[in-house]
């Protein structure tokens, strides 16, 4: 059975939001305002979205401040739970006596 790739936070946003509404790298960083290097980075997935850069994408494509931290969390959580998911399983919930 093949493991089942999931998408990265810097995929999503360049395969989702940036390809389709044709805005390139350099684009974005003048319309949020950061350091070209920080987009860079997260499009090539060697960091992750800080609140303040979550909070600028968010205002540039019109979406809650939230949008892009939360959907790096849910990819974090989906992945753990690949990782790790039998010893998860593993773990039962306290019974107080």
């Amino acid at each position: 059975m093949s493991k089942i790739t999931k998408p990265t936070i810097g995929e999503i946003l360049k395969e989702e939001i940036m390809k389709p509404l044709q805005i390139s790298a350099y684009k974005l960083v003048k319309l949020i305002g950061v350091p070209t290097s920080r987009i860079q980075n997260i499009l090539h997935d060697r960091i992750g979205i800080t609140v303040d850069t979550s909070i600028r994408l968010g205002r540039v494509f019109g979406v809650s401040n939230k949008y892009f931290f939360n959907l790096q969390e849910d990819i974090a959580f989906r992945n753990a739970k690949i990782k790790k998911g039998k010893e998860y399983d593993q773990i039962k919930k306290y019974q107080s006596v």
